[in-house]
């Protein structure tokens, strides 16, 4: 068993670099199967999702070549359209393939996904726009079943603006006959850093960072050398260490103006923060104040920093009230962080924070990849040690989490079976 053991009192300090977003990384490997040839990702972090994905790509028959920071998916003229229940339920994100496979193949058998334990991520909103589309769905055997003999453009308003239904049907409308518009679609960065491929490929795609989106469907797309997006949730990661332990950290090759109410949240609780060239600079020389958050779909607060907010919020001072308005499983580390003496309260969707004058270590478990980070952050302001158990999640989405934050001066070792590595 692998565990992080944390020790805290240290203050961050120095610089890190961000890699590509694991929340597009494996959208635009998905992708990549609208297109026979080879098509070149670059920027890919090297996350343990993305063996995964290149997996059940290569069940699919394409073949996956390279290692981050790129890699190659080489995709037949004929490809498969199931993707199988051993790879497809270890992410959730893998169910982006039902799309491509649509478009591609008329027909898809997905396994339904697994991946982390943050609430119910019904698939209903991504099988209503392909039904749009003129696909026709059935659930059988652990399996969606999905046939669409010819795919044709249709006015889709989404209930809620979903990223994962989002990316589903604009995948599959790429290639469809005629004119799509999305209304209410996710304005994501990984969206845009989607549709920026999409056009790469060929496709015609307006309203590019708006609710509403416009496709003219195309007979064919070409492969593409694409750059994926820097991951803004690493990077506000890395903003929160800095102002939760008194630190200075620079953040390299990250976009500000992906994290601006993040940032403003950092401000609010007392913390500096400069732009850089290439990224920002967040610095903080005193206890943080309370500030409250609302987790909304972009541009709002995200939902992968809530818990980091809420770690931050249980050491500042005074009482902070957050609202977790997309995943309702959210909440379930804060036992965990009750362990290292935080002091917390949920009422529904609703947590109330009180801040303590510090945290202290404890056995604590990683319950998804957000999580497990935000519980390492408290561990480097807790007395003593902290040991956080289920690490693989972390691994999921933060490339040598370990390692970085030892660069800034954190006391944090990686253990297996209780053998340091």
């Amino acid at each position: 068993m692998e565990t992080f053991e944390v020790t805290g009192g240290a203050r961050l300090r120095g610089e890190v670099e961000v890699t590509g977003a694991k929340n597009s990384v494996l959208k635009v490997m998905a992708a990549a199967l609208l297109a026979e040839g080879t098509t070149t990702l670059t920027n890919v972090p090297d996350i343990i999702d993305v063996p995964i994905m290149s997996e059940v790509l290569r069940g699919l028959g394409a073949d996956v070549t390279g290692h981050a920071p790129e890699i190659a998916i080489t995709v037949p003229g004929e490809i498969g359209h199931e993707a199988d229940y051993e790879h497809v339920r270890r992410i959730r994100g893998s169910v982006c393939v039902l799309g491509p496979l649509l478009a591609r193949t008329g027909r898809a058998r997905v396994a339904l996904p697994g991946g982390d334990a943050i609430g119910s991520r019904a698939l209903d909103l991504h099988v209503m726009g392909l039904e749009r589309l003129g696909a026709t769905f059935d659930n059988a055997h652990g399996y969606l079943i999905a046939e669409a003999p010819q795919l044709t453009g249709a006015q889709i308003w989404l209930d809620f603006p979903s990223v994962g239904a989002t990316e589903n049907v604009m995948m599959a409308a790429v290639l469809a006959k005629g004119t799509t518009t999305i209304d209410n679609a996710a304005r994501e960065p990984e969206i845009v850093d989607l549709c920026e491929m999409l056009q790469g490929m060929g496709a015609l795609i307006g309203g590019i960072g708006t609710s509403t989106l416009e496709i003219e469907g195309v007979d064919r797309l070409r492969p593409s050398v694409h750059d994926v997006v820097p991951d803004r949730i690493v990077a506000g990661t890395f903003a929160f260490a800095a102002a939760m332990t008194r630190g200075e950290i620079s953040v390299h090759r990250a976009r500000t103006e992906h994290l601006e109410i993040a940032l403003d949240k950092l401000v609010q609780a007392g913390a500096e923060v400069g732009q850089l060239d290439d990224g920002f600079i967040v610095r903080c020389d005193r206890r943080p104040r309370a500030v409250d958050v609302v987790t909304l779909p972009y541009p709002g607060f995200p939902t992968d920093l809530q818990p980091m907010a809420i770690a931050l919020n249980s050491i500042a001072d005074g009482v902070a009230f957050v609202t977790e308005n997309i995943f309702e499983g959210r909440f379930m580390f804060i036992d965990e962080l009750v362990r290292l003496g935080g002091d917390v309260r949920t009422d529904g969707h609703h947590a109330i924070v009180r801040g303590r004058e510090s945290l202290s270590g404890a056995p604590v478990r990683a319950t998804d990849i957000r999580a497990g980070a935000a519980l390492v952050l408290s561990g480097l302001v807790a007395d003593g040690t902290t040991t956080v158990s289920d690490v693989f999640h972390v691994d999921r989405g933060y490339q040598q989490f370990v390692e970085a934050l030892q660069s800034l001066g954190a006391p944090i070792v990686r253990r297996v079976d209780d053998t340091l590595v």
